[in-house]
């Protein structure tokens, strides 16, 4: 297992890492599984085993079932390992049980911790942009709560480039804590993250947390063209997260995985997860499984490193278009790009 920086922080995190949403099977989170403190332990033994140091989950997760699953599930391991949860969607039906408000935070925070069963959360996570709490109060309360050692790292989730240069300028101003990270969905299905979200990250110093990295699936193999879904999973007119824009372009995608993935003897979701694991932005990638035969196959990419060639097809086949400002600056200003610049910008200079 190899382990990577987490953004500007001396943390070092492994290259996969195991996401909990399956844990619980609450509620809407019922149909992405329901691992229970047993199954839990068994997949807990399996990324140990292989190496992995950081676990992720979210208070939201089956309205804290999650948590209380992981912190039973690790038991006397918690210390050995990082555990990261986040805090921003709704708890209770009040109208302050949501949001990024000291309020909220503070709460949210010390639920978390006595769900988990735990004194600090290795990374904390606002989950969601709030466009009505002033930043200056939310990180205000992570600043406390990390000072009061509740917390030991902080993080983003889900926020755009400007929401994230927003944060760290306030955290700036005000000497309050810095985010060393940024969670986010990326997948060969779903690359927006290349325009701005990973050329921030790389330009800030900023951790890459990929979440759902087999976007739900669809990238697993097993929804193919003109072929019905396997029984018993979304059908892609369903699907929400992420969503599926164009179908023919999603195929292509699985195709090329597939043909590579078979001529390599392995999984098509082990190359998805390779492809991602060789991203020079991506820190970890976090994976989550229904099953332990899911899991041990998922495990096995961190070994997997594909070929230029492997990488060139994959990258060809979901390309996506250059957007404006970026191919305004490709047609006329290809002398006076930085490397950040470039980690969009250059495949599309080489046409």
């Amino acid at each position: 297992m190899e382990y990577r920086l987490l953004g500007h922080s001396g943390l070092k995190v492994s290259v996969l890492s195991l996401g909990t949403m399956t844990f619980g099977g609450q509620g809407k989170f019922a149909k992405t599984g329901q691992t229970d403190v047993g199954a839990a332990q068994r997949q807990i033994g399996l990324c140990l085993d292989a190496g992995i140091n950081l676990f992720d989950t979210a208070d939201v997760y089956s309205g804290g079932e999650s948590e209380v699953i992981l912190g039973k599930a690790l038991g006397s391991k918690r210390h050995d390992v990082l555990v990261a949860s986040k805090a921003r969607f709704p708890m209770g039906e009040g109208p302050n049980d949501r949001g990024s408000s000291r309020h909220h935070i503070l709460r949210a925070c010390e639920a978390s911790l006595k769900r988990l069963n735990t004194d600090y959360l290795d990374l904390y996570q606002l989950h969601e942009w709030d466009g009505l709490t002033p930043l200056e109060e939310t990180l205000r309360a992570l600043d406390d709560l990390v000072s009061s050692g509740k917390v030991r790292y902080v993080g983003v989730s889900n926020f755009s480039a400007w929401h994230i240069m927003k944060t760290l300028g306030v955290a700036q101003a005000n000497h309050y804590i810095r985010p060393v990270s940024q969670q986010i969905h990326y997948t060969l299905q779903a690359r927006e993250a290349e325009y701005e979200l990973l050329p921030v990250a790389q330009d800030q110093g900023l951790g890459v947390l990929v979440w759902s990295p087999l976007a739900g699936g669809l990238l697993s193999g097993k929804y193919r063209r003109n072929q019905a879904a396997p029984e018993g999973t979304r059908h892609l007119a369903d699907w929400g997260e992420p969503p599926v824009r164009d179908e023919s372009a999603l195929y292509d995608v699985v195709d090329v995985l597939v043909e590579i993935a078979e001529a390599r003897g392995v999984s098509a979701a082990q190359i998805a997860l390779a492809w991602l694991i060789a991203r020079p932005q991506v820190t970890s990638v976090i994976v989550g499984a229904r099953n332990d035969t899911q899991l041990q196959d998922n495990l096995l990419a961190a070994d997997l490193t594909l070929k230029n060639e492997e990488i060139e097809r994959l990258n060809k086949v979901s390309q996506l278009p250059l957007l404006y400002p970026y191919w305004h600056q490709a047609q006329t200003a290809p002398d006076r790009l930085s490397a950040v610049d470039l980690s969009l910008i250059a495949p599309y200079l080489k046409k």
